[in-house]
């Protein structure tokens, strides 16, 4: 698995970054809708007031312009059918969808603009309407010479003689104005309602007023006229609600696939390591090595540490190589520096003077032109006189490394020891133990934990603790886990043991408790023994 993989599991939580994506997705599909949603219903009602305003403006002015067209015929003296009839007929033909003007006196219809003199009581054809105000309106289903097709009955009352005055019968077609509102898709059907009857858009015959849906959409009155217009329909379409839920799903699908790509972006190992060195993520914990010959710890490696708050601990092996192919090694073995510095302060009241501090180098910081100043630095931090120091460096540090001759001899003129790590697990070690000279030689956990098995490893090691033999070089031995695995190491000669049997990496509370617990087990043990 790519070492960036293996970080990214830890450091980055994919399906994490996928949940908060599709969650800020979410949160903008509801910002989207509520917003759009809200500028379409503001657009719609805008427009479905303007549609009420126009239509009653339109009404209001055709029912003035009749209004004015037959008030002459109210002027006294009562105007005679004979000698009125041309009038009437020509009023009623450059009228407005007028279909008959009629002349009434006295409760009695007298004259027609379409049949000329005649007489018939008004409330056989129009029952409802009220002779005794100046104006009322009312709705038919039809008139004597058309009984199939509605119209609406004008009044004008004439001043001067009360139960007199004008009767308009006026052809009403609602299907202007639909076509007017069908524009708008939200737009259902409009209803004209006169006292308790209603023509509208949706039927051919009258209704009552009470079968009109109860919730119009708009309506209105005419001024001085008892009539009321009402819209029914929605202020939003299902057409709009659908077009904006569409657009919204796939708009929030696209921030959804960008909020996952910036998050990636923005949280790479790489990137992550260098957030995790300035927001004090790492920390270093101590593991002992111990003195075959005494049990005594001798020595501590510094062991770098990384808790993410998000994915929690992340293995040293994944971020450690992920750092050295990123080129970051450089900049996060400062920050060891840096740590162990600050350790130290506190380490030196509990630990004695002379004890080995063993860090780790990779092979890229050897190389860098500041590896010599970062190690002079670093010294000038921590306590005087008081750590000896030791580099741990792998077989890789020499093979990238054309000067590391030139290296090593600075750091053994500076008094700093050198220790080859994970020997034998590279295919030219050999050569380098000849050409190079070290102080420890690290024995790779691996062949540790071959003993007592028969692994073809086992003569392996045998191997090279001759050959650490032949060469006077002190052997560590690193995850020795059992008492068995201690015993045979130290039967063939080797000098020092690290691993769990001893001890686990430790904080620095934890290390001193612990070394403070050591030295209580001698006393004691020299106490028995006396």
């Amino acid at each position: 698995m790519p070492l960036s993989r293996i970080v990214s599991r830890h450091v980055m939580h994919p399906r994490r970054i996928a949940v908060n994506s599709l969650l800020v997705g979410v949160l903008f599909f509801i910002l989207f809708i509520s917003i759009v949603f809200s500028i379409t219903w503001y657009k719609r009602s805008a427009s479905h007031d303007r549609l009420t305003h126009y239509t009653r403006d339109y009404m209001s002015q055709v029912f003035t312009e009749l209004h004015h067209s037959l008030q002459p015929l109210l002027t006294p003296p009562f105007p005679d059918c004979h000698a009125s009839n041309a009038d009437l007929t020509a009023r009623a033909a450059f009228g407005s969808n007028i279909r008959a003007i009629l002349l009434v006196k006295d409760a009695i219809a007298y004259c027609s603009s379409a049949t000329g003199a005649f007489s018939l009581a008004v409330q056989t054809f129009s029952p409802t309407t009220h002779l005794d105000q100046p104006i009322d309106m009312n709705l038919l289903a039809g008139t004597p010479r058309v009984p199939g097709k509605p119209a609406l009955v004008l009044w004008l009352q004439n001043p001067h003689q009360p139960r007199s005055g004008i009767l308009t019968t006026i052809d009403i077609n609602l299907t202007p104005y639909l076509l007017l509102a069908s524009r708008q898709q939200e737009i259902t059907g409009m209803a004209m309602v006169a006292k308790d009857r209603a023509l509208t858009t949706w039927s051919k015959n009258i209704l009552p007023a009470s079968l009109l849906p109860t919730t119009p959409l708009r309506q209105f009155s005419l001024p001085h006229y008892p009539i009321t217009f009402y819209l029914y329909g929605s202020t939003l379409a299902p057409r709009d609600v659908e077009f904006i839920v569409l657009a919204g799903i796939l708009l929030a699908l696209l921030v959804s696939a960008i909020s996952y790509t910036l998050l990636i972006l923005n949280m790479r190992p790489g990137k992550e390591i260098l957030l995790g060195i300035k927001r004090g993520e790492f920390h270093v914990e101590y593991q002992p090595l111990i003195n075959s010959d005494t049990g005594h710890m001798y020595g501590l490696e510094a062991l770098l540490r990384w808790t993410h708050p998000v994915a929690g601990r992340v293995p040293a092996e994944a971020f450690i190589q992920y750092a050295e192919v990123q080129n970051l090694i450089v900049p996060l073995t400062r920050h060891l520096f840096e740590l162990v510095a600050r350790d130290a302060a506190e380490l030196k009241k509990a630990l004695p003077c002379g004890l080995q501090l063993g860090l780790n180098l990779s092979p890229s910081h050897l190389s860098s032109p500041q590896f010599r100043q970062d190690i002079t630095h670093w010294v000038a931090a921590m306590p005087p006189n008081h750590f000896a120091y030791v580099f741990e460096i792998t077989e890789r540090a020499m093979v990238a490394n054309d000067h590391a001759s030139e290296i090593f001899s600075w750091m053994h003129d500076n008094q700093f020891k050198i220790a080859i790590d994970d020997f034998g697990t590279g295919h030219s070690a050999l050569i380098y133990l000849e050409k190079y000279r070290f102080d420890y030689l690290k024995i790779d956990r691996g062949f540790v934990q071959s003993i007592g098995r028969q692994t073809v490893t086992s003569p392996v090691l045998d191997a090279v603790i001759m050959l650490a033999k032949r060469l006077n070089l002190n052997t560590v031995a690193e995850g020795v886990e059992t008492a068995e695995q201690a015993a045979w190491l130290m039967a063939r000669g080797v000098t020092h043991l690290q691993g769990y049997l001893f001890s686990r990496p430790l904080t620095v509370t934890q290390l001193i408790a612990w070394h403070q617990q050591q030295k209580d087990l001698r006393v004691l043990k020299a106490v028995e023994e006396n």
